[in-house]
Protein backbone atom coordinates (compact mmCIF):
# COMPACT_ATOMS: atom_id res chain seq x y z
CA UNK A 1 0.00 0.00 0.00
CA UNK A 2 1.03 3.37 -1.11
CA UNK A 3 1.22 6.69 0.98
CA UNK A 4 1.85 9.71 0.70
CA UNK A 5 2.63 10.42 4.40
CA UNK A 6 5.16 9.16 6.57
CA UNK A 7 4.40 6.58 8.96
CA UNK A 8 3.86 7.38 12.23
CA UNK A 9 3.96 5.41 15.90
CA UNK A 10 1.32 3.10 16.38
CA UNK A 11 0.58 0.94 19.66
CA UNK A 12 0.97 -2.84 19.76
CA UNK A 13 0.89 -6.09 21.90
CA UNK A 14 3.10 -8.76 21.43
CA UNK A 15 2.48 -12.49 22.18
CA UNK A 16 6.19 -14.13 22.53
CA UNK A 17 7.97 -17.12 23.53
CA UNK A 18 7.74 -16.69 27.70
CA UNK A 19 10.79 -19.25 28.02
CA UNK A 20 12.82 -16.70 26.11
CA UNK A 21 11.60 -13.64 27.16
CA UNK A 22 14.15 -11.37 28.03
CA UNK A 23 15.84 -12.23 24.96
CA UNK A 24 12.97 -11.49 22.29
CA UNK A 25 11.71 -7.99 24.32
CA UNK A 26 15.48 -6.98 23.79
CA UNK A 27 15.64 -7.97 19.81
CA UNK A 28 12.23 -6.28 19.42
CA UNK A 29 13.25 -3.32 20.93
CA UNK A 30 16.69 -3.17 18.56
CA UNK A 31 13.73 -3.88 16.12
CA UNK A 32 12.45 -0.07 16.72
CA UNK A 33 9.81 -0.94 19.81
CA UNK A 34 9.56 1.31 22.46
CA UNK A 35 8.30 -1.22 25.30
CA UNK A 36 5.35 0.21 27.59
CA UNK A 37 4.61 -3.11 29.28
CA UNK A 38 5.93 -6.45 30.17
CA UNK A 39 3.66 -9.45 31.85
CA UNK A 40 6.69 -12.21 31.38
CA UNK A 41 4.54 -14.88 33.01
CA UNK A 42 2.03 -14.45 30.38
CA UNK A 43 4.89 -13.79 27.41
CA UNK A 44 3.23 -10.55 26.49
CA UNK A 45 4.81 -6.96 26.04
CA UNK A 46 2.95 -3.97 24.81
CA UNK A 47 4.69 -0.71 23.16
CA UNK A 48 5.08 1.85 20.15
CA UNK A 49 6.72 1.44 17.16
CA UNK A 50 6.60 3.42 14.17
CA UNK A 51 4.20 1.90 11.46
CA UNK A 52 6.61 0.46 8.65
CA UNK A 53 9.04 -1.00 11.60
CA UNK A 54 5.98 -3.65 12.27
CA UNK A 55 7.46 -6.13 9.45
CA UNK A 56 10.61 -6.03 11.09
CA UNK A 57 9.31 -6.78 14.41
CA UNK A 58 6.82 -9.74 13.45
CA UNK A 59 10.28 -11.24 11.62
CA UNK A 60 11.68 -11.39 15.18
CA UNK A 61 12.77 -14.78 15.89
CA UNK A 62 10.52 -15.33 19.16
CA UNK A 63 7.36 -12.68 18.73
CA UNK A 64 4.49 -15.29 17.92
CA UNK A 65 2.08 -12.09 16.49
CA UNK A 66 1.71 -8.48 16.86
CA UNK A 67 -1.67 -7.23 17.12
CA UNK A 68 -2.58 -3.37 16.94
CA UNK A 69 -3.57 -1.94 20.30
CA UNK A 70 -6.99 -1.14 20.11
CA UNK A 71 -8.99 1.34 22.59
CA UNK A 72 -12.76 -0.11 22.78
CA UNK A 73 -15.50 2.73 24.78
CA UNK A 74 -18.59 1.22 25.90
CA UNK A 75 -21.59 3.79 25.93
CA UNK A 76 -22.63 4.02 29.47
CA UNK A 77 -25.02 1.96 30.80
CA UNK A 78 -28.51 4.72 30.16
CA UNK A 79 -27.03 5.59 26.97
CA UNK A 80 -30.48 4.81 24.36
CA UNK A 81 -28.44 2.47 21.77
CA UNK A 82 -25.99 -0.61 23.55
Amino acid sequence: MNRTSPSGPVGVILSVDPDRFAEVVAAARRAGLTVTREQDVLGSLSGTIEEDRIPALEAVDGVDSVDRDRTVRLPPPDAPIQ
